[in-house]
């Protein structure tokens, strides 16, 4: 199959076994490079303030701004690609989010800069375009590998996200991130416009009808439900362990500064490189097994992060070993989740793909908002301990689901 500009159409029909290594690159390295945008304000955010002169109730809405504008765009925006031709319109949300985030480096105050950071999120929604153009080149029989290449980028860009925009902060300057990151998604965009297939949608739908029809999604899919709310608990619990982390390392016994804490979020993004192996074992049928499994990792995760991060009985080299290996074993877990559920939801109907994956992604990132909301709540009330503590009840829920949905042979 040609991918060239004028001829490459993304069709069931023409389908192929797997992604070629170019396309997988480019598909895994866009996702990447635009998901970058949405964390990197969570860590940005003390240095913003301090610039600004901002209060720390406004601080916190600008933690969360990329986010609130990435939801709003799942929603509102990439239903748009059940309706318009998918090529045109992940270029067109690119250049907004060049734009964007042009206009965040150069913001004077906290209202233009609130206002740029959600416009930023709104159009980093194209991600979740690409991951079902990506899927639908595959045949369903190997869609698992397929989404389990891309979605290795995704997480990688989640995990590095906050390391990236520190370390450059340091150096340069919060704005310096932004001014990066718009050039990295022009020259992403430049790319994509001389090598992303076409995709002509199948719906024939006006855009009110697209929205409405969510809700009748949602309703009528029950493996829609059910991945959602996994996802949720597994997002809710990668949120909630990363926000409280940085706090936790702080103190003694790691004492670790800004550089510490951005090295230790590189060594948990190793967990990121195994989520391909998740889509072939779902592609082996193996994707209720291993859901279970990775549940099990996000509470024994729990487990070893609060020995680790409530013992003095070890040396700080030693609890700090095995904090990162909590880290690491969570974002496996967390990923595994995540990379069975898109494989499963994108399986459904392939008219509606993009409703899909903006209502499942949509419903995992309210899970991600709870969990950082908790994070901060249980920090102030119980500590590293409480923390814990509550990702081992997340990870549990997840597990109990797991084991209903197995009982009843539901769906």
């Amino acid at each position: 199959m040609s991918h060239s500009i004028q001829a490459a159409h993304c069709a069931p029909d023409s389908a192929e076994s797997s992604l070629p290594a170019s396309l997988t690159i480019l598909f895994g390295s866009a996702v990447g490079v635009i998901v970058t945008n949405l964390f990197a304000s969570q860590t940005l955010v003390g240095i913003i303030g301090s610039e600004l002169h901002l209060t720390p109730s406004m601080n916190g809405f600008i933690s969360t701004a990329t986010l609130i504008g990435y939801s709003a765009g799942l929603f509102l925006l990439v239903p748009l690609a059940d309706m318009l031709e998918n090529r045109r319109l992940v270029l067109r949300m690119l250049a907004i989010a060049v734009a964007a985030a042009v206009c965040t480096a150069l913001a004077p105050g906290a209202v233009s800069l609130i206002i740029a950071l959600l416009v930023l999120g709104a159009a980093c929604s194209a991600i979740q375009i690409l991951v079902p153009v990506a899927a639908a080149m595959v045949s369903p029989e190997h869609r698992g590998k397929a989404i389990g290449d891309v979605m290795s980028g995704l997480m990688i860009g989640i995990l590095l996200s906050r390391p990236i925009a520190s370390a450059l902060a340091d150096v340069l300057g919060w704005r310096t991130f932004y001014w990066s990151s718009a050039l990295a998604m022009f020259i992403l965009g430049s790319v994509l416009a001389y090598r992303l297939p076409t995709r002509k949608p199948q719906s024939q739908q006006t855009y009110p009808q697209l929205i409405g029809s969510l809700w009748s999604l949602f309703r009528e899919e029950p493996v829609l439900r059910r991945r959602a709310l996994s996802a949720s608990l597994a997002m809710a619990v990668f949120s909630l362990f990363w926000t409280a982390i940085a706090l936790r390392l702080a103190l003694p016994p790691f004492a670790l500064g800004q550089a510490g804490i951005a090295l230790f979020a590189l060594a948990g993004a190793g967990g990121a490189v195994v989520t391909p192996i998740f889509g072939r074992m779902g592609d082996r049928g193996w994707t209720m097994m291993v859901t279970l499994a990775c549940h099990i990792l996000i509470v024994l995760a729990f487990g070893l992060a609060a020995i680790a991060g409530c013992s003095d009985a070890a040396s700080p080299f030693t609890l700090l070993t095995l904090l990162g290996l909590s880290a690491v074993l969570l974002d496996v877990g967390v990923t595994g989740d995540q990379t069975l559920g898109r494989r499963e939801i994108n399986l459904l109907r392939p008219e509606a793909g993009s409703r899909l994956n903006g209502l499942f992604v949509g419903q995992f990132f309210i899970g991600g908002a709870m969990g950082s909301a908790l994070a901060g709540i249980a920090w102030i009330s119980g500590g590293w301990g409480l923390i814990c503590a509550i990702g081992a009840v997340l990870g549990i829920c997840a597990l109990i689901l797991d084991i209903s949905h197995v009982r009843t042979g539901r769906p």
